[in-house]
């Protein structure tokens, strides 16, 4: 595989996880499983919130059968139901976190490719790439897209692959501790922004209340660091 080569100082790539750190849906997805758990008679509690924020529909929905649901609910069947509902909520409600276009468009002008890595369906990662503007990317990896997902490191490797970078010349954004444990497995630099679970600094983890106080510069150093460490 030939692979390209970072301009010296700045990432090769930045591989943006999707909910909760690009757009606003965390909560949408929250209410999506909110929706579908009422309809089963199994309600949500913060317990689940582990097995909810950050996961693919197909976990969420085993999650919900394995502790309650009823066996009249097949499990593939509740996360097409999630799928769907989610969906029809981000048509309706997207809107990208604060600070996210202008961090884009940074890239864009630096020639820093972005990725959308996400363990939302296909269907939904096009929509949220719609809407913030298709050009802004130049890869997209939804749940479909590798066997594993987070918190396996396999969507990282895949979207550096895809991009023609080593993952370690990768700076990832991600809003939730499963996001950020599959970008560390894959070797990432890490930009933390939590949306609804706390995330801790941690060696090569830099950890931010917002992405209005990230730019190119300060990713380009999260990446210098973690090449230190």
């Amino acid at each position: 595989m030939n692979h390209r080569i970072a301009a010296p100082g700045l990432p090769a790539a930045v591989l943006f996880d999707m909910d909760g750190t690009l757009v606003d849906t965390e909560r949408l997805w929250q209410a999506a499983a909110e929706q579908v758990a009422d309809r089963i008679g199994r309600p949500l509690t913060d317990a689940d919130m582990p097995h909810v924020l950050g996961r693919p529909s197909s976990y969420t929905a085993a999650h919900l059968h394995r502790t309650g649901g009823p066996a009249a609910f097949d499990p593939v069947a509740l996360a097409t139901e999630l799928d769907a509902a989610f969906a029809a909520r981000v048509a309706r409600e997207v809107v990208p976190r604060p600070g996210v276009l202008r961090l884009l468009d940074e890239l864009v002008a630096a020639g820093v490719p972005a990725a959308i890595v996400s363990a939302s369906s296909r269907h939904v990662v096009d929509l949220v790439r719609k809407a913030l503007g298709e050009d802004r990317f130049a890869v997209t990896l939804a749940v479909e897209d590798t066997v594993r997902t987070k918190p396996a490191p396999d969507p990282y490797l895949a979207a550096a692959a895809a991009l023609r970078v080593e993952p370690h010349t990768c700076v990832v954004v991600e809003d939730t501790p499963t996001g950020v444990a599959s970008a560390e497995a894959a070797g990432c630099a890490v930009l933390a922004v939590p949306s609804t679970v706390p995330i801790q600094s941690a060696a090569n983890r830099t950890v931010l209340d917002s992405l209005e106080r990230a730019d190119l510069a300060l990713l380009a150093f999260l990446l210098t660091s973690a090449e230190r460490n």
